[in-house]
Formats: C-alpha cells, sequence, structure tokens
C-alpha cells in the first residue's frame, strides 16, 4: 500500500531545510517581478538524477514562497533494488512513481481561476520516458495501460526549467550526496538517462521552457548563481530559451 503523501505546504517547510536562506537583494527582485506580473504561478524543474533539480525546487519555492511539491523517492521501496539488481524490479518501480504522482496531481492546490501557486522538482509528463527507458515491450503496455485509466489532467505549468548536465558530472554529483543506493548507479545509465530527457525537451512544446546548462553552477549555495537564473526567469519572451552562464562570471 502506498502511504498518504505530504501536502504541498508541509513539503515546503521540510525543503527550506535543503537550501540557504534567501538573500534580501533576491527578495526584492522576486517582490519586484510579483508586482510586475513577471512571476510565474507554477514552475515544474526538470532533469536527469544528480542534475540538481530538488535543489532548485526548494530554493525558487523558497523565494517565491510558494509550495513545494517532491517526487516521492526516498518512499519508493523498489528504488534501491531497481538500481542493484536492475530491470527485474523495474515495473514495480515505475508503477510506484506512477502512482504516487497521480496523487500529488490530484492534490495540486488550485484554489483560484489561475491555477496553483507551486513548485514541482518534476513534470508528470516525462512519467513516460523512464517507462521507455526502463521495461520491455508487455511491460510498457501494461504500464500505457494503467496510465490511461488514471485519468491524470495536471494543470499546465507557467514555466518548466530543464537543467542539463553531462552524464560525468551527475554521476560525480551523485557520489558527492552520498546515498547508498545511489551508488552503484553506472555512467551509461545516467548517459542514456540524459540523452531521453534531451529528446523528449527537443519536442516538448507544452509551456515556455527554459533550457539550463547546470554543468558548473551551484543554486544552492551560490546566490549569484541562483539569481542570475531569476533574471532568466522574469526575462522569459517566448516559448524557449536557452540559459548558458559561465560561472566565473557570475
Amino acid at each position: 500500500m502506498i502511504e498518504a503523501t505530504a501536502t504541498p505546504v508541509e513539503v515546503s517547510l521540510q525543503a527550506e531545510l535543503l537550501v540557504a536562506e534567501t538573500p534580501g537583494q533576491i527578495v526584492r527582485k522576486v517582490a519586484a517581478a510579483a508586482e510586475q506580473d513577471k512571476l510565474p504561478r507554477y514552475v515544474a524543474v526538470e532533469g536527469p538524477i544528480g542534475v540538481g533539480k530538488t535543489t532548485l525546487a526548494s530554493r525558487l519555492g523558497q523565494a517565491f514562497r510558494y509550495p513545494v511539491m517532491l517526487e516521492p523517492v526516498a518512499e519508493n521501496p523498489f528504488l534501491d533494488r531497481f538500481y542493484a539488481e536492475g530491470a527485474q524490479h523495474a515495473l514495480p518501480t515505475q508503477l510506484f512513481f506512477l502512482l504516487h504522482r497521480a496523487r500529488q496531481v490530484a492534490d495540486m492546490p488550485g484554489d483560484d481561476l489561475l491555477g496553483p501557486s507551486l513548485v514541482a522538482d518534476f513534470l508528470i509528463e516525462k512519467d513516460k520516458l523512464f517507462a521507455k527507458l526502463t521495461l520491455d515491450d508487455e511491460e510498457f503496455h501494461l504500464y500505457e495501460q494503467i496510465h490511461a485509466n488514471l485519468n491524470m489532467n495536471p494543470p499546465r505549468p507557467d514555466l518548466v526549467v530543464y537543467l542539463q548536465a553531462p552524464a560525468e558530472v551527475l554521476q560525480q554529483r551523485i557520489r558527492d550526496r552520498g546515498i547508498g543506493f545511489e551508488q552503484g548507479i553506472k555512467t551509461e545509465y545516467l548517459a542514456e538517462l540524459a540523452d531521453a530527457y534531451a529528446e523528449f525537451f527537443y519536442y516538448y512544446d507544452e509551456a515556455p521552457l527554459l533550457i539550463v546548462n547546470a554543468a558548473e553552477i551551484d543554486f544552492a549555495n551560490n546566490h549569484n548563481h541562483f539569481e542570475a537564473l531569476l533574471d532568466q526567469v522574469f526575462q522569459m519572451d517566448g516559448a524557449r530559451q536557452f540559459f548558458n552562464p559561465n560561472p566565473t562570471l557570475l
């Protein structure tokens, strides 16, 4: 049985512990953007494991004073077995995430006609990306049947932030954060995952998309890096933009 999900507000309070305190300059910049109606209401942060999406989502939620909705990685009882033993655990791993994400979509706040004020570290539409990568044909057919019967209708994000980094960078960040069951993840799998994300977002046109080269930036601890990203967010003009910062100049 899947355990009950924490509410977005509860998750937001937990997420604040992950990031540095928001400095006054950024607080003022966010307030000015809100007055000018440049503050997106619903932001989804995406990217492969290790790229920093949860950290960035947490910091955006803290800066915007929005609830934060996080993927249930720690709650998935099959994930450690999938990373350790592979394909035989792919289907239950994927179905746990699918059902949990469906519940999260149902729990998304919708307090007015403008939609939720929310930051999430996942985009529900990308769920099939992992399914195609890890399931065989019969398992994927079963997955698609279950997916269709869930009748999910998630709100459209005002902005999707897609974080990119090479597989070698992802591998190093996974090592650095030291989560036990992640240490067996192979660089080859991370490369396949990064390629799958790149293909997915190459065709993605459901919401405005900011593509960020996150290989050398530190959104958790470097206020300049985070502020530079905010500038890009508030200057979004059009369906797709790229942010490729030089960290030494920030």
